[in-house]
């Protein structure tokens, strides 16, 4: 396993982050638990929850994947040895279906507060390692939105100010050792940094956005914030909903499979996204690659990436993705690549 530094922090994060928003749903707890125990076992040191976990998100699986990462943390006595990261939830008036989270979240001092104590009993701890803003409060391009819309000036928003205070009094109480922010735009990431300055505190130390070969907008504008302000990318849905990795190639439909059992997931699933898509895993094919690792090491091998976030429903998968960090791609896969991106530029952002 390979590690990174995340942001400016002394903390060493492995290059792959396990993801865990299928524990509760998709996943049983002993699925769970043997999940992570693997990860464990090949080097990850790092796991990535959020209070609304499990996705789908509903009232009554809401914080189970949280519980079962703390039973789990709890039975293994693994606290000390995990690098843990979990999320407030955001606006639900941009992301709606949340009103059993507090009457409806918002990332304001005051729920900032009460969520962080809800979630360090369900992971039974005193703390967390990284404590993320899940989406901006405010309407902005995040969750696949294009265009520039005007702005709103009646629009009620929760102040950075606000939110980053009050994450400055969770940092003074050990509460979270570090933050940082997800779905967020180059405004959004350069703002924060100047609230947490003003505020004399410190800045957010990540930045969890989607990236993958059918969605590279994190390269226009972000990568160089990552890169300049050490705002490392966790990369999330490195496999865009599992198109990346060949099981629904050609149209197929797999039984069981994420987009056959929830219509919610339909980010990656346009007409060019798909064309895309198999694309990539013919290119993939062509090199006798795993066409999962093949995406996944694109994610891997990028400088702004501080850890790539994989997540899976079979211990197959995982196991799949975890060989990702063993491959390096060459010169004229790479070219391959970049080849199909320019016929298919972020079909699916």
């Amino acid at each position: 396993m390979q590690y990174r530094a995340l942001g400016n922090t002394d903390i060493q994060v492995s290059l792959l982050t396990l993801g865990t928003m299928t524990y509760g749903e998709q996943n049983t707890q002993a699925e769970a638990f043997e999940q992570m125990d693997y990860a464990v076992a090949q080097g990850i040191n790092t796991i990535d929850v959020a209070e609304m976990y499990p996705v789908p998100p509903k009232a009554s699986t809401y914080g189970e994947s949280e519980a079962m990462v703390g039973r789990w943390l709890a039975d293994r006595g693994m606290r000390d040895k995990i690098v843990l990261a979990t999320k407030v939830t955001g606006n639900g008036v941009h992301n709606p279906g949340f009103e059993y989270i507090r009457g409806g979240p918002r990332p304001s001092g005051l729920q900032i507060k009460q969520a962080i104590d809800s979630s360090l009993q369900r992971l039974q701890t005193d703390y967390v390692d990284l404590y993320q803003i899940h989406w901006p409060d405010r309407k902005a391009n995040f969750f696949g939105r294009l265009g520039c819309a005007s702005l709103d000036k009646n629009e009620q928003i929760i102040p950075l100010e606000e939110s980053i205070a009050a994450i400055g009094e969770l940092l003074a109480a050990g509460k979270i050792r570090h933050y940082g922010l997800s779905n967020e735009t180059p405004w959004g990431v350069m703002e924060a940094c100047r609230v947490a300055d003003q505020l004399g505190l410190p800045r957010p130390v990540s930045i969890q956005n989607p990236y993958n070969l059918l969605n590279r907008t994190y390269e226009i504008g972000l990568a160089e914030m990552s890169l300049r302000e050490n705002i490392g990318l966790l990369a999330y849905s490195p496999l865009a909903f599992g198109m990346l990795s060949g099981k629904y190639y050609g149209g197929a439909l797999p039984e069981r499979s994420r987009l056959a059992l929830y219509d919610r997931f339909t980010r990656y699933t346009n007409v060019y996204a798909k064309a895309a898509a198999d694309a990539y895993v013919d290119l993939a094919k062509e090199h006798q690659l795993d066409s999962s690792e093949m995406a996944l090491a694109f994610v891997n091998q990028q400088d702004f990436v501080a850890s790539n976030i994989i997540g899976a429903t079979t211990m197959a998968q995982l196991e799949t993705n975890v060989r990702s960090v063993q491959l390096t791609l060459s010169d004229e896969l790479l070219a391959g690549i970049a080849g199909i991106h320019q016929q298919y530029c972020n079909p699916a952002p």
